[in-house]
């Protein structure tokens, strides 16, 4: 049923009550009241004597003209103010949800992605669009696919291809895994590595259940190329940390290698190809956000910069 057809409870205080009150309180008397509610002062008097029959107490001492709170008013004065001081700040909330700058996005990121692509992609938003404020939550796949079937976000990134319920799925642009070597090592001198070059080489691999290390072990199996298989590690953040330390050489994703890269450690192109690639994941029953799209753009700009960072021909 509408709002405007519900009918009135003759029996209960309304908002337009406390209204009066609080500018009686402000006031001080009928009159001042009146004119701070821009209604005339029978009326104003009329509501404060319905507001003190709902409540069977009295709230003021007549004295001629002007209106003295007694013990009690004053202690629900105390309580006025602080709701008023809470509807001020709801209306203040709204207001700013209407300037750009005071926009607020909820993003929910595998780990990884929060190192690597998304930094990259916030100053990219920032920078075209001024200061919008982010929530950034990471969390690993299962529960990752759940949160946004709930619509707890407003974008989410991941690594698979399947898209939750509730959700539409977006690709980022393909990009493909790279080499990560010690900035020191003898192959670091190479533009470009070949599967035979890791061969008897110390290799930092990603846990076994990881669906890239499958991928990376089949390109080495093919070419009968045996490592040294001592370290792995659930994230490329870590093979990127241990690669800088010496430990040994490593194929992840080229976002987090780029992101890892420094004097210690360096990142070249493979031979061979193993496709990785980011998809965005966007609520479709969660209340829209237009910031959104500025998000999507700058995700994809900074996809296709890493993009970039591609294979030459073998």
């Amino acid at each position: 049923m509408p709002l405007s057809t519900i009918p009135a409870n003759p029996d209960r205080i309304a908002h337009r009550h406390i209204e009066v009150f609080r500018a009686l309180m402000l006031t001080g008397s009928a009159t001042g009241a009146a004119q701070m509610l821009l209604t005339s002062q029978p009326t104003i008097s009329r509501e404060l004597a319905r507001l003190e029959h709902l409540l069977g107490y009295e709230l003021f001492e007549r004295s001629q003209s002007r209106l003295r709170a007694n013990a009690r008013a004053l202690r629900l004065w105390e309580e006025v103010q602080r709701s008023w001081e809470g509807l001020d700040r709801v209306v203040e909330h709204a207001m700013a949800l209407g300037q750009p700058q005071q926009a607020s996005l909820s993003v929910l990121c595998l780990p990884a992605l929060s190192h690597a692509l998304l930094p990259g992609a916030l100053a990219r938003l920032q920078r075209e669009q001024g200061a919008i404020a982010v929530s950034v939550a990471t969390q690993e796949g299962p529960l990752l696919n759940e949160w946004m079937a709930a619509q707890r976000y407003d974008l989410g990134l991941t690594e698979l291809p399947d898209a939750p319920p509730g959700t539409r799925i977006s690709a980022l642009p393909a990009m493909d895994e790279v080499a990560v070597l010690p900035a020191a090592h003898p192959l670091a001198t190479k533009p470009l590595l070949r599967a035979k070059d890791f061969e008897g080489e110390s290799f930092i691999s990603l846990a076994g259940e990881d669906p890239y290390r499958g991928q990376i072990d089949a390109v080495f199996a093919k070419a009968r190329v045996q490592r040294h298989m001592l370290l792995e590690t659930h994230s490329a953040v870590a093979v990127c940390a241990m690669v800088a330390h010496g430990l040994g050489l490593a194929i992840v994703n080229p976002l987090t290698a780029c992101a890892c890269a420094g004097p210690a450690m360096v990142v070249r192109p493979l031979a061979f190809s193993i496709p990785f690639q980011v998809h965005m994941l966007l609520p479709m029953h969660r209340p829209y956000v237009p910031e959104v799209q500025w998000l999507v753009q700058a995700l994809e700009q900074e996809a296709s910069a890493a993009a970039l960072l591609r294979p030459y021909p073998a």
